[in-house]
C-alpha cells in the first residue's frame, strides 16, 4: 500500500464529510511540534471533528505546515502559533498531542501529564482510531528497526496483504489512519508495520496495542534525553504495556536492562526470544533460521540464502522480520516467507553501487557506534570506512565507544574520520591499537575524495559514520544523499 501525503487542497468541510468518526466534535486538541508527526496529527484531529491549536517555536515552519496540511490556515477550527507562546494556552485544551521531537520537560508537559490531563504521543493519538480489523506489528530497538520494519512490510506486500509501513520511519501513523478512514482508500488496511522510537514511548501509551511487538536490541543511545540505561530500557518496554491474550513480544536474549524492565511492562504477553530456542536462531554459515513460536504452533526453518542485502547482520534482520510476521497469526508460514527473501531490498539510505573497481555502500543510518560495529562484523569485503559527524553523548568519562571498532577494522584498508568529532575518533582509534591507516578530513566531501584515492581495485568505500549528522547535514538521509551524489561524481 502506498501512502502519499495529499497534494490536492482539501477543504476542512470536505475532510470532515468523508471521515466517518467525528469522535472529537466539540473538543480542542493542541498539537505541540509541527514536523511530519505534528502535521499528520493536525490533519487527523481536524478530520475527527476537533478544533485544533497547532504550535511550534520554529517560525520558519509556517509556510511548510500550511502547504502540507492542505487546509485553510484561517479556518475557524484551526489556529496556529509559531514562535514563542504562553504555556497556559495548553491547559485550555482537552487533549495535548506531543510530537516525538519535543521533550516532556518543555512547556510544562510533564506537570500536565502528572496532573491527569490527557497528554498523548502522536502514535497514541493515531492508535485511538486505528481500524479494529488492522493488525499492528511494532518494531523498536537501538539499531536495525528501520530494516526489520521494511523487511516485514515487504514480506507482507509480496504475499498480497494490504500493508502500511511507517511510524518513526517515513510516514507517521496518524497519516496512515487519516487516509484509511477517509475515502482515499477503498480496501481495508490489514497490517500496520510501525517503527517506534523511544521518544514516541516517552509518554506512556494508553491506546497503542500491537499484536506483535519487537525490541531488537538495546545499547547506549539517546542518553542525553533518557539519562540512564535503566530509564532507556523502561521506556522501550512500554511498547508491551497493553498487550494481553495471544499477543507476542519479541526480545533479545541476555540484555540485563531489558530483562529487568520487562518485569514491569509485559504482564500477559507471550514472550519469544532473538537467539533462543523459543523464538528465532540464525545459522549464518548455513543461511538458515530456526523459528519456534509455540503460541501459534509454528516450528519451522526459514531459508535465507537468496537474501541480497549486504552484511551478515541482515540474515538476522530478515529472520526477525519473518518471526514477527508469523506471530501476527494471519496464516503465513515460513515456507511462504522463504519465497519472499530474494525480493527484500534495503532502504534508500542503504545504497550499494558496484562497478568494475569500487563498491560504494551508504550506511548513513548508522548514527551510533553499535550500529557501525554490527555492520562491520557482517562486512567481509576490504573497505575504506568513513567515520564521523557529531558523536552521541556517552555517560562515562572512561570511554567514548569508538575503541570497540578497532578489532573489526584491523583487516580493512583504511579509516577516514570527518566532521565535528573526527579528530576525537581518530585519536581514540589510534590510541587503542589500530594498525591500518587512520586519516582525518574536515568534511564528508573531503573524506570521500580521500577515500577514492586510497581504495584499490575490488575494495568498498563504506559510509557508516557511528555519529549523528547535525554538524554538517539536516539529518542522516541528507548525509546519505550527499554521499551518493559524491560517489556518482567520482565514478
Amino acid at each position: 500500500m502506498s501512502f502519499k501525503l495529499a497534494k490536492n487542497a482539501l477543504s476542512h468541510t470536505n475532510i470532515q464529510s468523508c471521515f466517518p468518526k467525528q469522535d472529537l466534535k466539540g473538543q480542542t486538541v493542541a498539537i505541540v511540534g509541527l514536523g511530519k508527526s505534528g502535521t499528520a496529527a493536525t490533519k487527523l484531529a481536524l478530520a475527527r471533528g476537533a478544533s485544533v491549536l497547532a504550535i511550534d517555536q520554529n517560525e520558519n515552519l509556517r509556510p511548510i505546515f500550511k502547504q502540507n496540511v492542505c487546509l485553510d490556515e484561517h479556518n475557524d477550527d484551526l489556529k496556529t502559533v509559531f514562535g514563542n507562546f504562553d504555556n497556559e494556552i495548553l491547559k485550555e485544551a482537552d487533549i495535548v498531542v506531543v510530537s516525538p521531537g519535543v521533550p516532556l520537560e518543555k512547556y510544562g508537559l510533564f506537570s500536565m501529564l502528572c496532573s491527569g490531563k490527557q497528554v498523548l504521543s502522536e502514535l497514541d493519538f493515531a492508535a485511538q482510531v486505528i481500524p479494529s480489523c488492522t493488525k499492528i506489528l511494532a518494531v523498536t530497538g537501538t539499531n536495525g528497526k528501520s530494516t526489520v520494519a521494511t523487511f516485514a512490510g515487504q514480506m507482507l506486500n509480496c504475499l498480497g496483504f494490504e500493508t502500511f509501513v511507517g511510524g518513526n520511519l517515513g510516514v507517521p501513523l496518524s497519516e496512515a489512519v487519516f487516509q484509511c478512514l477517509t475515502w482515499s482508500h477503498q480496501r481495508p488496511l490489514q497490517v500496520a508495520v510501525v517503527e517506534v522510537s523511544s521518544y514516541q514511548l516517552e509518554i506512556p501509551p494508553k491506546y497503542f496495542c500491537p499484536s506483535v511487538a519487537v525490541i531488537l536490541n538495546l545499547t547506549p543511545d539517546h542518553l542525553e534525553r533518557h539519562q540512564t540505561m535503566r530509564n532507556y530500557a523502561a521506556t522501550k518496554c512500554r511498547i508491551f504495556s497493553h498487550m494481553r491474550d495471544q499477543k507476542i513480544g519479541i526480545l533479545p536474549v541476555g540484555n540485563q536492562y531489558l530483562d529487568e524492565a520487562i518485569m514491569d511492562h509485559a504482564n500477559g504477553v507471550n514472550l519469544a526470544w532473538i537467539g533462543a530456542r523459543s523464538g528465532v536462531r540464525v545459522n549464518v554459515e548455513a543461511k538458515i533460521a530456526d523459528i519456534n513460536l509455540p503460541t501459534i504452533g509454528c516450528v519451522s526453518q526459514l531459508k535465507l540464502g537468496e537474501l541480497k542485502a549486504v552484511g551478515k547482520h541482515n540474515y538476522s534482520n530478515a529472520a526477525v522480520a519473518a518471526l514477527s510476521v508469523i506471530g501476527l497469526d494471519i496464516e503465513i508460514n515460513a515456507t511462504a516467507l522463504s519465497s519472499t527473501i530474494s525480493k527484500l531490498g534495503t532502504l534508500p539510505h542503504r545504497m550499494q553501487v558496484d562497478n568494475d573497481e569500487i563498491t560504494w555502500v551508504d550506511d548513513s543510518k548508522a548514527t551510533n557506534v553499535e550500529a557501525t560495529y554490527s555492520g562491520l562484523l557482517g562486512f567481509e569485503q576490504k573497505s575504506v570506512l568513513l567515520l564521523g559527524g557529531l558523536a552521541k553523548e556517552v555517560k562515562t568519562k572512561a570511554s567514548n565507544g569508538f575503541e570497540q571498532l578497532v578489532e573489526p577494522l584491523q583487516h580493512h584498508r583504511a579509516v577516514i574520520t570527518f566532521g565535528f568529532s573526527g579528530t576525537m575518533i581518530q585519536k581514540t582509534l589510534c590510541a587503542n591499537g589500530l594498525t591500518i591507516p587512520c586519516l582525518n578530513a574536515k568534511t564528508l566531501k573531503n573524506a570521500v575524495s580521500l577515500a577514492r584515492s586510497i581504495a584499490q581495485h575490488g575494495d568498498a568505500i563504506v559510509l557508516s559514520p557511528g555519529c549523528a549528522s547535525f554538524d554538517e547535514f539536516r539529518n542522516f538521509e541528507h548525509r546519505g544523499r550527499t554521499f551518493q551524489e559524491l560517489a556518482i561524481s567520482l565514478e
